[in-house]
């Protein structure tokens, strides 16, 4: 509406600036746009620059909720869990079981899962031919889960028998679902927990060959 005996308009809204309602949904858009530039071109082609132009914000702001390149990898393929909630439950119980609750929490909670798994196999491509991404998966598998795991069990040697275990949990995942071994596949998710649960339990709980 036009003020009569004026040429400035009133009542007229503001001018929007940016596109986004908050800061929640600029760092959904942002990940929604990571996660399909690494699966159209690859971790070592995408672009913080080409990610922030598909979500329609500044690379700045990339740099701001997530930090680099590799941290927004990490962060596109953040499996639906808490690492922490997840060890402690696995640790909470018998500890002449625990192997076998951490064989289930992988195999249910990921491998049965198509996004989490998804998520699991493109990481683990990732760090096979990107050396940074490699301390990140160990910060998300060992350091947040596996070790906190063998703490609260109270193991000796946690971190040793955490890396065992993140040997058999992470060589499960890649021979089934990205070699996709026959005699893998071809199990169903309760019998490769009766499988590897005990080699597991015994990583946690076994006297080790050293002092």
């Amino acid at each position: 509406m036009v003020v009569k005996g004026s040429d400035a308009p009133v009542d007229e809204p503001a001018a929007r600036r940016g596109r986004r309602p908050g800061a929640s949904t600029t760092r959904d858009e942002i990940l929604a746009a990571a996660r399909r530039q690494f699966a159209e071109v690859g971790f070592r082609r995408a672009t913080v620059r080409a990610i922030a132009a598909e979500a329609g914000v500044d690379p700045k702001l990339v740099g701001h909720w997530f930090g680099g390149k590799a941290e927004l990898f990490v962060a596109s393929v953040q499996l639906p869990f808490d690492p922490r909630v997840l060890a402690m439950r696995i640790a909470d119980g018998d500890r002449a079981h625990v192997g076998e609750r951490l064989v289930a929490a992988l195999v249910h909670g990921v491998l049965e899962d198509a996004v989490a798994r998804g998520r699991g196999v493109a990481l683990l491509r990732a760090v096979a031919t990107e050396p940074q991404l490699a301390p990140l998966l160990r910060r998300l598998v060992v350091a947040e889960v596996l070790t906190p795991v063998a703490h609260a069990i109270g193991a000796d040697h946690a971190e040793v028998r955490a890396s065992l275990v993140a040997s058999q949990m992470v060589g499960l995942l890649l021979m089934r679902h990205v070699v996709e071994l026959a005699p893998l596949t071809e199990r169903g998710a309760d019998e490769l927990v009766a499988l590897v649960a005990p080699t597991v339990q015994r990583y946690l709980t076994a006297e080790l060959p050293f002092e």
